[in-house]
């Protein structure tokens, strides 16, 4: 399994609202070394601690854990379709066509 993902992805959600380490260690009631060894992927947080670091972030934790859940890619398409959605339909048409390029040449890719 992808552990250190699931820092990689709470560093991600940190930054993402501009907090400092020290900022969420408090929001969340951990020591500072403990959220910096998470995130670097040295310690794989308790449930207890993941939750607290979750609610500190404001996230869902299907967000954190998008990388080791077997459904976890339905998360990533969702928040892939909110930032598509942003873009201006000619900006959309010309990442479909990449995608559809990466696709065919996928190695995995069925003719």
């Amino acid at each position: 399994m992808r552990l250190e993902s699931i820092g990689k992805n709470i560093r991600k959600y940190r930054l993402m609202r501009k907090l400092r380490q020290e900022d969420l260690a408090e929001k969340a009631d951990l020591s500072i070394n403990y959220v910096g060894a998470i995130e670097r992927g040295e310690k794989t947080p308790s449930l207890e601690s993941l939750i607290s670091i979750i609610n500190a972030l404001g996230v869902s934790a299907d967000m954190i854990l998008a990388d080791v859940l077997d459904n976890g890619y339905l998360v990533k398409d969702s928040l892939l379709a909110q930032k598509l959605d942003k873009l201006s339909a000619e900006d959309r048409s010309q990442i479909y066509d990449v995608i559809d390029t990466m696709i065919k040449h996928s190695k995995q890719a069925k003719p």
